[in-house]
């Protein structure tokens, strides 16, 4: 696994480019900054761009305009926000960019297994968000709830997708076989209005319809 890393902090850079070779990962560029970032990531073209969300110079939300900018040039690149703070400014447009994304919080990181984890699910196309981020988004709430028509189990089951859960996991935490989470699963689409489509990844678009109502 090929890996850009964008971090201001000096220690917790080389830190994290430590960690992630004695975990087998190739860090190919470590940079400070969000335009730096983009130009790394344009240059090596690696599987996954591993952002802090606050950089140089205003220390807002440098990073994460930085990886909008980075799949709007190159969208196969999967992004890990690995940040101290949820900042909701520009997280939904980067959720909206596809699969391949993922949203989490430092210090809720308490293995290096847990981070190669989310690193893999993410190269993948999955997306993978800490419970919190999901909460801080989730509390954004917008005038109209297009989730209205969905049971209660269908909420749960839509809660645990906006996790990264994989069916097979959400099944096991709502004691159902997988057969009923596809079902749920396949009825949400229905009632979000939904349909297959090859440009669109349904999961994501479902999860992106929870964290907004």
């Amino acid at each position: 696994m090929r890996v850009v890393l964008a971090e201001d902090s000096l220690l917790l850079r080389e830190g994290l480019v430590r960690l992630l070779d004695e975990a087998g990962a190739d860090v190919v560029a470590a940079v400070g900054d969000g335009p730096s970032l983009v130009a790394a990531g344009v240059e090596h073209h690696p599987d996954v761009a591993v952002v802090d969300v606050r950089m140089p110079p205003s220390f807002t939300d440098e990073g994460l305009r930085a990886a909008l900018e980075l799949r709007s040039k190159a969208p196969e690149i999967a992004v890990l926000v690995l940040s101290q703070y949820v900042e909701e400014s520009y997280a939904d447009d980067l959720l909206a960019t596809g699969g391949g994304v993922g949203y989490l919080l430092k210090d809720r990181v308490s293995r290096l297994d847990d981070l190669i984890d989310a690193l893999e699910r993410v190269v993948a196309g999955g997306t993978v968000l800490d419970p919190e981020v999901v909460s801080a988004l989730f509390s954004k709430r917008r005038r109209r709830d297009p989730l209205a028509t969905l049971s209660p189990r269908e909420r749960e089951v839509l809660a645990l997708m906006a996790e990264g859960r994989t069916n097979t996991a959400i099944g096991r935490q709502l004691v159902i076989s997988q057969g009923a989470v596809e079902k749920h699963i396949s009825s949400i689409f229905t009632k979000l209005g939904l349909p297959p489509s090859p440009d669109d990844h349904r999961r994501v678009m479902a999860v992106l319809a929870w964290l907004r109502s």
